[in-house]
């Protein structure tokens, strides 16, 4: 669709409760010209992956620092799929070990970001794997 910005959630799944580095994203995200919905802490799979159907969005952003992304990434990708929503990219950022990154990919996580990568990094990884840039048209 010609002129459209690129919506994206930003979300906290878990039980972990520091969110500065989803609110830093989700202000360069904006910054870069994207729509940006933060849903806040403490959402669950479910929660996330509704509030991807509502606001029809083109990409997911997950911050998780809690060690809990292999049982929370596989939950919101499925349930992703059941809304039909496959062709949104889901992205995530945090404490992730680097054993685990070879079986987000193949599950189907567009990227992994982790402590210290840069803003600038992170937009255009959104940018890339939407296929777009913001100032699409």
């Amino acid at each position: 669709m010609t002129g459209k910005k690129l919506r994206v959630l930003i979300a906290k799944p878990g039980l972990d409760g520091h969110d500065r580095g989803a609110k830093i994203v989700a202000r360069a995200l904006r910054d870069a010209g994207m729509e940006v919905i933060y849903t806040g802490l403490r959402q669950t799979p479910e929660m996330i992956a509704e509030a991807a159907l509502q606001e029809d969005v083109d990409a997911v952003g997950l911050s998780i620092l809690s060690g809990a992304h292999m049982a929370l990434l596989p939950r919101v990708l499925e349930l992703l799929h059941q809304q039909g929503q496959q062709d949104v990219q889901v992205m995530v950022g945090g404490i992730i070990p680097d054993e685990d990154i070879p079986r987000l990919k193949e599950m189907g996580v567009a990227a992994i970001f982790g402590p210290g990568t840069s803003t600038q990094t992170i937009v255009q990884a959104f940018i890339e794997a939407v296929g777009a840039g913001p100032s699409r048209g």
